[in-house]
């Protein structure tokens, strides 16, 4: 039997910086199927979802999407996808 009467304390809180928040969802098709690409400010990614789930669309509710993401800015982050794909891509910002 064990000797620590159940479970273990959590550890002490890390008083560390947070990462920054999601400032884009892009909406962009991935081979057949629409994909939600979460983008910090620096359009680095930070998550992938499906895009049609409940969390993407509570997310971009009411937002108006700029249509394409052709702007140089996003060649690194969307260097995966097709030019029509960037162009048909649906960019939504995200308010801070």
């Amino acid at each position: 039997m064990s000797q620590t009467f159940g479970m273990e304390s959590p550890g002490k809180h890390h008083a560390g910086t947070s990462r920054p928040p999601v400032r884009y969802v892009v909406i962009i098709d991935g081979g057949g199927s629409a994909i939600a690409r979460l983008m910090l400010e620096t359009r680095e990614q930070v998550q992938e979802f499906e895009g049609g789930t409940p969390e993407v669309v509570q997310m971009i509710q009411g937002l108006v999407p700029v249509k394409g993401a052709n702007d140089p800015e996003w060649d690194q982050a969307l260097q995966a996808h097709s030019t029509q794909e960037r162009m048909a891509a649906e960019v939504y910002t995200l308010p801070v």
